[in-house]
C-alpha cells in the first residue's frame, strides 16, 4: 500500500476508533464509579462476619461523605479500617475476654495500628478493670504514638491502673503532649472522653 493510501485510510478510520474509545472509556468510568461502593460493601460484610459492629465502618463512610472525599479514597479507608477492626476483634476473642463493645474494639484497632505489641495490649486488656479498659488501651496506644515503645508504655499504664485518678492524670498528660505535637488523642478522636 502506498504511503498516501495508508494516510487516507488512517484519517478515515480515526473518528471510528476515537468514538469506540470514548464509549469504552464511559463504560469503564461507570464500572470504576461502582467499584468503590462494592469495595465498601465487601469490607463491611467481612467485618460483620468477624463480629465487628457494622456501625464502626458506617461512621467512616459518613465521615468521608461529609468531607466530600472521593469515593475511591473512602473505599480505601474503609478497607483499611475493616482490616484493623477484624485484627482487633480476632485478638480480643482469642484473649478469652469474651465479647467486647464497639469502643473497646475501636481502641484496640487503633492501638494495633499505632504499633502497640499484641502482648502489651493483651496484658493491659486483661489487667484493667472493665470500666477502665478502653481508656487504658487508648492511653497505651497514645504513649506508643508519642515515640515510646510498647514495654515502657505498658509500664506507665500498668502503674496507673490502680486508681481512676492515676489513669486520668496519665491520660491528661499524654493528651497534652499529643496536642502540643499537633495530634489528637485516641480518646478525643473516638469521642470517648474521661474515666468511667
Amino acid at each position: 500500500m502506498k504511503p498516501s493510501h495508508f494516510l487516507l485510510v488512517t484519517l478515515l478510520l480515526a473518528p471510528t476508533v476515537a468514538g469506540a474509545q470514548q464509549v469504552t472509556g464511559r463504560a469503564e468510568g461507570t464500572a470504576t464509579a461502582q467499584a468503590p461502593a462494592a469495595r465498601i460493601e465487601a469490607a463491611m460484610d467481612a467485618a460483620v462476619r468477624a463480629n465487628v459492629p457494622r456501625a464502626l465502618l458506617e461512621s467512616k463512610v459518613a465521615e468521608g461523605e461529609a468531607k466530600r472525599v472521593p469515593p475511591e479514597r473512602i473505599a480505601a479507608a474503609v478497607e483499611a479500617r475493616s482490616t484493623s477492626l477484624i485484627r482487633a476483634t480476632t485478638l480480643l476473642q482469642s484473649s478469652g475476654l469474651g465479647a467486647q463493645g464497639a469502643a473497646q474494639i475501636s481502641v484496640t484497632a487503633d492501638a494495633l495500628d499505632a504499633g502497640v505489641s499484641e502482648s502489651a495490649l493483651l496484658e493491659v486488656t486483661r489487667s484493667a478493670s472493665t470500666e477502665r479498659r478502653t481508656v487504658a488501651v487508648a492511653v497505651l496506644a497514645d504513649l506508643v504514638r508519642l515515640g515510646g515503645g510498647s514495654a515502657s508504655a505498658l509500664g506507665r499504664v500498668s502503674a496507673a491502673l490502680g486508681s481512676n485518678g492515676a489513669l486520668a492524670n496519665l491520660q491528661a498528660e499524654v493528651a497534652t503532649q499529643l496536642r502540643q505535637g499537633g495530634q489528637r488523642s485516641i480518646l478525643d478522636a473516638t469521642g470517648i472522653i474521661g474515666i468511667h
